[in-house]
């Protein structure tokens, strides 16, 4: 993040960029503190980071989707919406919960608008 400067940024992936094939998305990336906070004290973070699933945004449209990438694609992974109301209790169903919304997380870069 610091690296690319993508510190307080939006980002506006459009509807056609949006592999989830949902209506695009408006996100903000999260501060450190944020990450921090939504993997430890809230769902979907804490029932996907033992998979590897590391928070990195949030939908700014207020759904309370966030935005993970995983550590185990490596290098230029995939960035992922997981559905907050799929995940509870540490379960989930990998399918219905998490859907891929760029192959590669530094697409950000292209849709930065702050």
């Amino acid at each position: 993040m610091d690296e690319n400067n993508l510190r307080d940024v939006m980002c506006e992936i459009p509807e056609e960029a949006d592999l989830s094939e949902l209506d695009g998305g408006s996100i903000e990336i999260f501060k450190e503190e944020e990450i921090i906070d939504e993997a430890t004290n809230y769902y979907p973070g804490i029932g996907v980071v033992k998979d590897g699933y590391i928070p990195v945004a949030s939908c700014s449209h207020g759904t309370g989707d966030p935005y993970f990438i995983n550590i185990k694609d490596g290098k230029a992974g995939k960035l992922y919406r997981v559905y907050h109301d799929a995940v509870f209790d540490g379960k989930y169903n990998k399918e219905e919960a998490i859907n891929v919304v760029l192959n590669n997380y530094e697409d950000l870069l292209k849709y930065k608008s702050t």
